[in-house]
């Protein structure tokens, strides 16, 4: 009935579970004040679960397929070995301590990203930053952390960017302002490395780093960074991820979705070509 992909921990398990339920649930025309009074629960319970943000339990999910008429022991047995695997922790999960609960969510959709398009304009995103630069983002926006505490939190960035430079890895799209590259966040010292490093990842062949130079003059994404995360699985549609201080929103609608791809878009024609980037790297590079 559905194959789902192993990468993606928890997080793209559930939403892909969550999928399915809806779609069985609407074949049926059951209604989800209907669907939650079968497992003792309301509708919001089963719209969240349909959304993929909360964990399932065994018995929730049986009770549901028998509902929707679900009674083929193969099918009833992969969705709820699906519902079992989406309760297992991310490698994430070790790191709760330092995580908060909505930016856990992004990191199992990062994993299982195929192609990731981010545009920032203060910091360097945090798949491409050096450890030390990573320090100074850390200490910037934890100013109370501990020693311990920062370090756990680079070894998440770190962690984050093993993938990018595996075998299989997804494509990584940045365009930064050059704001970005221009700020020596931590020290010339650090920046840097930091530039260098830059300059060593656009070489990648699934890496395009696109700089917006400050002449290039306003553009479609002066509202904010965003991110946009695109699925091989055709059972995830594209997400907009917004980060703000003390949440995140996941927009996932396509009225959405198509605006900010269209600002991407948009943003890519302003800024630089990416050998044009690279070449301006290196002249700032050579200023500090």
């Amino acid at each position: 009935m559905i194959d789902y992909p192993r990468r993606g921990g928890p997080t793209v398990l559930r939403i892909l579970l969550g999928a399915q339920l809806r779609r069985l649930r609407e074949a049926r025309g059951i209604s989800t004040e209907q669907a939650g009074y079968e497992i003792r629960g309301s509708h919001s319970k089963i719209s969240r679960m349909e959304l993929g943000r909360v964990g399932f339990k065994e018995r929730d999910v049986a009770d549901l397929l028998t509902l929707y008429g679900v009674t083929d022991p193969g099918d009833r047995a992969t969705l709820l070995e699906l519902a079992k695997e989406a309760n297992t922790p991310g490698w994430w999960h070790r790191y709760g301590d330092v995580l908060p609960s909505w930016f856990e969510v992004y990191l199992g959709l990062e994993e299982a990203a195929s192609l990731l398009r981010t545009y920032e304009l203060q910091f360097v995103p945090g798949l491409l930053q050096t450890e030390d630069y990573a320090r100074a983002v850390v200490r910037l926006g934890f100013s109370d952390a501990s020693e311990e505490e920062v370090e756990r939190r680079v070894q998440v960035r770190t962690t984050r960017q093993e993938r990018f430079t595996s075998p299989g890895a997804p494509t990584l799209w940045a365009v930064l302002d050059e704001a970005v590259v221009r700020r020596p966040l931590g020290g010339r010292a650090v920046m840097r490395r930091q530039l260098r490093h830059l300059i060593e990842m656009s070489e990648l062949p699934n890496v395009t780093l696109q700089l917006v130079p400050f002449g290039a003059g306003g553009h479609a994404a002066a509202g904010g960074p965003f991110t946009i995360l695109r699925f091989a699985e055709p059972g995830l549609s594209d997400v907009v991820y917004l980060e703000q201080l003390t949440s995140a929103l996941y927009l996932d609608k396509p009225t959405d979705v198509d605006t900010y791809m269209r600002a991407m878009n948009n943003l890519c024609i302003t800024a630089a070509r990416p050998d044009d980037t690279t070449r301006h790297l290196h002249t700032i590079l050579g200023q500090l």
